[in-house]
């Protein structure tokens, strides 16, 4: 693992014993690469939310202004001219019952899925193989739609969708560490608004606790989050 590798240590000996600015933070994390590949930058917050609590989730979508840096695959169950302006729109596979047969088999070859309203009614079913893996289409997130080409084009450009998991944190990518450090201030900033704007109304207190940032296999660094949004 990068934490027993001599380049991650070199690196984490180089962290300060504080919090830093946001800038500071991705100009560190540009300048100490730890992996031979493009990295992707990652924002981390601990929210103040009872994540036992379903009123208390936090689930939403990020456009990133500079887009995500990958490749993203999009599946769509849809027919007729759904399915149709999904495919104009570039989604990598479309199909609906048959789609829902390979998926239900195990085939997960995507990183978004998009559906209609009248597929969703089949797709639903796959809850046990999508749900898990947070794939599963969501009104909320505007891949349960009847507008498939917009929601497919929004995905290849760089809409992120973000989930608290069970421990009440969030992860969101942000962007490659081969983006200039302006354009990854611009997507963290951008990410870290709209977790702030999915704040649940029955969270009382603190919502966000802790904010870090760190690399694919780097060391995190904690960040301000006044600096942060400045």
């Amino acid at each position: 693992m990068a934490q027993n590798g001599k380049k991650y240590r070199a690196v984490s000996e180089k962290v300060e014993d504080k919090v830093y600015g946001l800038p500071e933070a991705v100009d560190f994390l540009k300048s100490n690469p730890t992996a031979s590949f493009n990295e992707t930058l990652e924002l981390a917050f601990r929210l103040g939310v009872d994540p036992r609590k379903s009123d208390q989730a936090v689930r939403g979508t990020v456009n990133l202004p500079h887009g995500s840096g990958k490749n993203v695959r999009v599946a769509v169950f849809a027919s007729g001219a759904a399915a149709d302006a999904a495919r104009e729109a570039g989604a990598d596979i479309v199909g609906n019952e048959d789609l829902i047969e390979k998926v239900s088999g195990g085939w997960l070859e995507f990183d978004v899925a998009v559906a209609t309203p009248e597929a969703m009614k089949e797709v639903r079913k796959l809850g046990k193989v999508l749900g898990p893996r947070g794939l599963m289409p969501n009104p909320k997130t505007g891949t349960v739609t009847d507008d498939t080409a917009q929601a497919v084009q929004a995905s290849k450009a760089g809409r992120v969708e973000f989930r608290m998991d069970r421990h009440g944190n969030v992860h969101v990518p942000c962007g490659k560490l081969s983006f200039s450090a302006d354009q990854l201030l611009e997507n963290a900033q951008a990410v870290i608004a709209s977790v702030i704007a999915s704040k649940p109304s029955t969270a009382k207190g603190h919502y966000i606790k802790k904010v870090s940032v760190s690399s694919t296999m780097g060391v995190g660094l904690q960040v301000g989050l006044q600096e942060a949004t400045a």
